[in-house]
Order: C-alpha cells, then structure tokens, then sequence
C-alpha cells in the first residue's frame, strides 16, 4: 500500500528523532519506501527521504537502490531530476560501482536539463572513487546498448581532462601494467579490428574519441602500433572521405593531428615498409609541385596551395616511422619518385623561407602582453609550424637521409624559452637546441628555381594555407618598407641568377652561396665580396695557412666593396 504525504512526514519525523537509535526504526525507513508508489508528491518526498537514511539500513540497500532507480524513470521529468540528484548518496563502498553503472544508462536521455544532471552527478562519484566510477562505465561501454556505449565513450574524453590530477588512481597512471590495461580497453572499444567506414560519422567519432583516450597512456613502454597501424591502413587511404562528427570541426586535420602525437611511440611493426609508403604516398599529395611556367610567370590556374598545418603532421609522423626504416627513401623509393619528392621538398622549401622571414620580421621585439593578442598567437603557432617543418625538411635533404632531429610539435605548450626566443625574433628551431649558424641544405638548384618570391609587408603576415602566386601579388604593399633587406625586386633578381650560375661552375660553394645570398637576400656588393673571398681563398690556401689565406681574401673582398661603391 502507497504511503500518503502525511505518513512520509510522520515516519521521516520518527528516523530524525531516533539519532542514535536510528536502526531500530526499520518499519519507518520501510514506509518511506513504500512513498515511491504513491503520487507526484509523495514521490518527490520519497526521491529525498530514501538517501538520507540509506546508510543506517544496510539490509534494505538494496530495496533502497531500487526504489530511487524506480524514481529515476519516472514519466515525471521533476521526479526524475530530483531522483538523479540524490543518486551519488547512494554511492558508498560496495554500491558504487552499481551507481555508476546506472548513471551511465541514464545518460541515454533526450532531456538536455536531465542530461547535464546525469553528467554532474557521475562526475560527483568520479571525485569519491576514479576506480570504482570507470568500473561501471566501462561495463556499459562493453555491454549497453550503441547510445549509451557512445555517450559513455564521450563522457570519458570530454569530462576526464577536465578532472584534477590527483582523482585518478596514481598506482594505475604510474606504472607500465595499469597504462598498458587502460589502452587494451581503449583498443576493445575502438573496433581496430574491423574496416572503418569513412562514411558513418558515428564510427569516425568513436575513433577519434578513443584514440584521444588513449594518447596520454602512450609511452616508450606502452606503444601505440596498433593505433598507427589502423591509421596507415585503414584512415589515410580515406582520409579525404571522412564524414566529420562536428560540422566546423577539421576532420582530416585532427585525424593527422592525431596520428602525429602517436607516432613517437610506435613499437615493432608487422607491415612497416607497407605503412611507410602510405604515409609517404599522403605526404606528396600535400606538397605540390612547383607551377608550369609560361615566360617566367605563373598561370593563376596553377596557384599552388602550401598546407603546412597538414605537412606538418605528415612529415612528422613519416620523420618518426622512417627511423625505423632508415632505408626506405634509399633502397625502397624508385630513383624517378625521389628525384619527384625532392623537387617538391625544394618548392615547398622555398615557400617556407618567405613566410618564416615574414612571420620572424612581424613578431620582432614583441614580448609578454603583446604575443597574447590573437592576431599574435596565431602568428607564433605559423612560426612554429614553419620552424617544425624547415627542421624536418633539413634532415631528409642528408645524404643518407637523416631523422636524428627532434621537434615540439606546434600545437603542444610552448616552453618558456621558446616563447622568449618567438618574442625575440630569433627562434631558429623548436627541437630545444642551442641556434647554429645557419648551415641550409642544397634545395636550392639553379635548374628548379622558378620566378623570385618577394616578401609581403611585414604586418600582414599571410595565412598557412595559402599560395606563392598570392605572396607575390602582396608584394606590392611591401615597396618602400624596410623589412631588413636591402635588395630590391630586380636585385634579388640578379642575385639569383649570379648564385645559380657560380654554383653550376664551382659547385663546392653551393652552401655558402645559398646562405648568403639566396636565403638572406644581401646587396649586389656583399655577394661581389662572398664570390671574391671564395674564389681567391682557395687557391691562396695550397701555400698559406689557412687563416692567412682567409684574412687576406677578406680584406681583397673589403677592397672590392670600397671600389664598386
């Protein structure tokens, strides 16, 4: 029989009086139970009494625990709010895990108001007992139905970062055994061992939603192959097929986002020269060819786009896996392919160079306050993508290619010397590395160099993903500004072809040439000087010693300079 208003007060009345002679009053305590049968009052009388006396009845718990689950899905929305509330009183020792695992089913709600309820009170009991809380979370995830596995898997990867430190279980966070447990439930929910379907948001989301999970577990000893692996063979041939789950969210680049961060912690793999080719085989799809040229000018048709967000994370991950392959661009890669990529590798390396010269010139002197503008912080992210990206590019120019760099990827927290050196405008690499003398590789052919790229205004600094065609069309803002160059367009002009010339013919100056004139854009009498100093100091070296020899190729060079002038 359903207990009436009057009776719940009359029995709450009686338990609150008892103190501590609260468990002889078991008939009470059963009255309030009996309070879920009746009407929207008494109910809600009901969803409040039941949890304050729950833990002086423990042979009633679960009679209890059923009542308030009764209440949690009542036709009554109130009811129910007011039942989800009170669920985390329930949660004590043993009772905790079948709390949470309830909780979990309700998050299958259509109630936007209920559904925040859910989410607050599963984060309560998170606070009281991480072990416990994943226990019935991850009971849903294996055995509830697709809703609910999906809202589990999102409450995870949403609510989790959100959580101090210290809740998690540090015994299981700190040691090889309790990271490596985390990732193979991780891995049973991602579904790794069947074919993803580009096409099905739902998947690509469940995907990206675990493998977030799973990114932070990552370590030398706790490898991500499996991960990589799916990637390469499933993810990249489909990469420009993805249905994203979140409309204004970068589908392909989160993905590669993704599969950058991994990649450093990639183990043994069964099918590497497989999957290295495919990263490779993406990579050249985001890095173009230079233009057809038609008298020196590029067709507005042939606008090639720089991606460097995207090549970034590509180049990337292909400079992780390739040290396991050392080889492949050697022995794996056809001669025709390699000369292909290199060519590429060389136009995309010559856009580089303009926007890290812009982006350098445009953050000059700016520090604390100034780099927190967002025009400001996006151009500190360009640099440091570009800076990523010129590190990388050097190492595979090494003859054998080279992977020994090491690079802070750009969407990672910056380092406080890093944000100095930005400040600064002198941030030559975001590896951690002291700066070196510049010492460019030979990407700078005379038979690919194309027509000359001038430099935009220096406070205009252009967007990653954008073309060479258009730097050059903004360059006419640029007259008359002083952006630490002297050159003008005709003379940049006449440097180049002064440089490509003398390194055809003495090609053992490529470097210096490159760097002194190509790269740093100097006057036509500083390069008169280089190509003096070069070209005496060699012969003057076979009898002299070799600083003799230099000091007096300089002051020749020194000589020349006052002449021409």
């Amino acid at each position: 029989m359903a207990a009436t208003v009057e009776e719940l007060y009359r029995n709450y009345g009686i338990l609150a009086d008892a103190k501590e002679e609260l468990s002889k009053h078991k008939d009470a305590y059963q009255v309030i139970l009996d309070g879920v049968k009746g009407g929207a009052k008494e109910k809600r009388l009901a969803a409040q009494f039941i949890p304050k006396f729950f833990s002086s009845f423990p042979e009633l718990a679960d009679a209890a625990i059923n009542a308030q689950l009764d209440l949690c899905e009542d036709e009554d929305v109130s009811i129910r709010r007011q039942a989800i509330k009170e669920l985390p009183r329930f949660a004590a020792g043993e009772n905790l895990p079948r709390v949470a695992d309830i909780l979990t089913q309700l998050l299958q709600t259509d109630d936007s108001a209920e559904f925040n309820q859910v989410n607050t009170a599963l984060i309560s009991i998170f606070k009281l007992d991480a072990k416990g809380t994943l226990g019935g979370l991850f009971s849903q995830i294996l055995q509830g139905e697709d809703i609910v596995r999906e809202r589990a898997i999102k409450f995870l990867s949403t609510k989790l970062k959100m959580m101090p430190e210290d809740i998690m279980t540090k015994e299981n966070m700190q040691t090889v055994s309790g990271r490596q447990q985390l990732v193979e439930l991780v891995v049973e929910q991602a579904f790794l061992e069947q074919a993803l379907n580009p096409a099905d948001a739902d998947s690509v989301d469940r995907l990206l939603q675990c493998t977030r999970q799973a990114v932070p577990l990552f370590s030398k000893n706790v490898h991500s192959t499996r991960f990589v692996t799916y990637f390469c063979e499933f993810v990249l041939p489909n990469l420009s097929l993805l249905t994203s789950p979140v409309a204004e969210l970068d589908i392909q680049l989160e993905v590669l986002k993704l599969l950058a961060e991994m990649s450093p912690y990639c183990g043994d793999m069964d099918k590497l020269e497989v999957n290295l080719n495919m990263l490779f085989e993406k990579l050249l799809e985001f890095m173009p060819l230079p233009p057809e040229e038609e008298n020196g000018e590029n067709t507005a048709s042939d606008e090639p786009k720089l991606q460097f967000s995207y090549v970034e994370c590509l180049l990337f991950g292909f400079h992780q896996l390739g040290k396991k392959l050392p080889d492949f661009l050697i022995d794996k890669v056809s001669a025709e392919k390699l000369k292909d990529f290199k060519i590429r590798l060389q136009f995309f390396a010559r856009g580089l160079q303009v926007y890290i010269r812009q982006l350098r010139v445009a953050l000059q002197g700016k520090t604390g306050d100034a780099l927190k503008t967002d025009e400001n912080k996006i151009k500190v992210v360009a640099l440091k993508i570009t800076n990523n990206i010129n590190v990388l590019i050097k190492d595979l120019f090494h003859n054998p290619p080279s992977y020994k760099s090491t690079v802070t990827l750009s969407w990672k927290p910056v380092q406080k010397s890093e944000a100095a050196a930005v400040g600064s405008g002198f941030l030559e690499r975001t590896s951690g590395r002291p700066p070196q003398q510049r010492n460019f590789p030979r990407i700078f052919r005379g038979e690919t160099l194309g027509k000359s790229t001038i430099l935009p205004a220096a406070n205009t600094a252009p967007p990653l993903e954008t073309s060479l065609t258009s730097n050059a069309e903004a360059s006419g803002a640029a007259e008359g500004e002083d952006l630490e160059e002297e050159a003008t367009g005709a003379e940049a002009a006449f440097i180049e072809w002064t440089v490509n010339t003398f390194v055809a013919e003495h090609p053992c100056y490529h470097n210096i040439c490159v760097r002194t004139s190509l790269i740093s854009c100097i006057s036509q009498t500083s390069l008169i000087i280089i190509l003096i100093t070069e070209c005496v100091c060699k012969p003057l070296r076979g009898g002299l010693p070799r600083r003799t020899a230099k000091c007096i190729a300089f002051l020749l060079g020194f000589l020349s300079l006052t002449f021409v002038r």
